[in-house]
């Protein structure tokens, strides 16, 4: 609450309120999943669990209100961050989050994880087809502009199956599903030649290299969740995503070594998502040696999370965010 306090201070701290602030609640709810998640193994992990959905779930609602107050008294300054190369492809966040929210929600109770979902999924459909018309008509995106932040609004289409399937709604499910993985291909070749071939990203968005992980690691707790089934495909996908958790270890010297941008929470959400695969492989396979991944990312997404909080905490209170750029 203090945080809150400290961002709505004064009207031009609302005015530079950024729509990327709602990672932090995809990160604090990832976490809340994975805890729910080992606790099918270690059950004292559940009241972690729980907490961590309630600061989730209280932090989604303050910046829902912070960022409604800036709807309406600074539409202008939304409008901008709407038609921006980058900054669009945070909206989605808003919609991701009430999609986790809602898996979150299932085991505490199933009429606000539907709620969530009616309200989500929807909602998530409408920025996909946004962005795409964006993309399609917008003559001001260049390659400069590309970074894994666009992978949001149309990977983040594989994040309905996993709310909507144990609902009973599993034929949604394949529909989402669908487009984020037939989009996930391109939009990865096209991110790569990016990064491989063209300037270096910002080191501002150099954080965002992590959401690599999430789409093969969500992929694969959606296919396993829409077919029961741990076949090759499956495999295919998590071990693409455990490769790309490797990789991007070793980049964690250099990352470290940056300034702090609120796209650190970057990193937080794609690791709660391999933790989360970790375990369901664990599950599948019955083999220990996934129970010891999972165990160990969980420590260090929990450990991730809690230094992101702290670290956001502390350029709140130094003014140091909702500033002009």
């Amino acid at each position: 609450m203090q945080i809150a306090q400290n961002l709505l201070h004064g009207h031009s701290r609302v005015q530079h309120f950024p729509v990327s602030f709602f990672a932090a609640v995809m990160g604090t709810a990832g976490l809340g999943i994975a805890l729910e998640r080992g606790a099918q193994v270690v059950p004292l992990l559940r009241p972690l669990s729980l907490a961590m959905v309630a600061v989730a779930s209280l932090g989604f609602l303050v910046l829902l209100a912070v960022y409604g107050a800036k709807l309406v008294t600074h539409r202008a300054e939304v409008r901008l961050e709407f038609v921006h190369p980058v900054r669009l492809h945070f909206f989605p966040t808003i919609s991701i989050s009430l999609l986790l929210l809602s898996i979150a929600f299932f085991r505490i109770e199933p009429n606000v994880a539907l709620m969530l979902l009616v309200i989500g999924a929807p909602l998530h459909l409408m920025f996909t087809l946004t962005v795409l018309d964006q993309w399609l008509h917008r003559e001001s995106f260049q390659v400069p502009h590309l970074n894994p932040a666009w992978f949001i609004p149309i990977v983040g289409n594989l994040v309905v199956p996993l709310a909507a399937a144990p609902l009973g709604y599993t034929e949604i499910g394949w529909f989402y599903f669908a487009i984020g993985i037939v989009f996930w291909l391109p939009m990865f070749a096209i991110i790569l030649n990016r990064v491989l071939f063209h300037q270096p990203l910002p080191e501002r968005m150099a954080p965002t290299l992590f959401i690599l992980i999430a789409p093969p690691a969500v992929a694969f707790l959606a296919y396993l969740r829409l077919t029961g089934s741990l076949d090759a495909f499956a495999r295919i996908l998590y071990f693409f995503a455990l490769f790309l958790t490797l990789f991007l270890a070793t980049q964690v010297p250099r990352l470290v070594r940056m300034p702090f941008y609120l796209s650190w929470w970057a990193y937080s959400f794609p690791l709660a998502a391999m933790t989360i695969a970790s375990y369901a492989m664990h599950e599948k396979s019955g083999l220990p040696a996934y129970l010891l991944i999972a165990h160990g990312l969980l420590a260090i997404t929990a450990c991730v999370v809690a230094g992101l909080a702290l670290r956001t905490g502390l350029a709140a209170t130094r003014h140091e965010l909702c500033v002009p750029e």
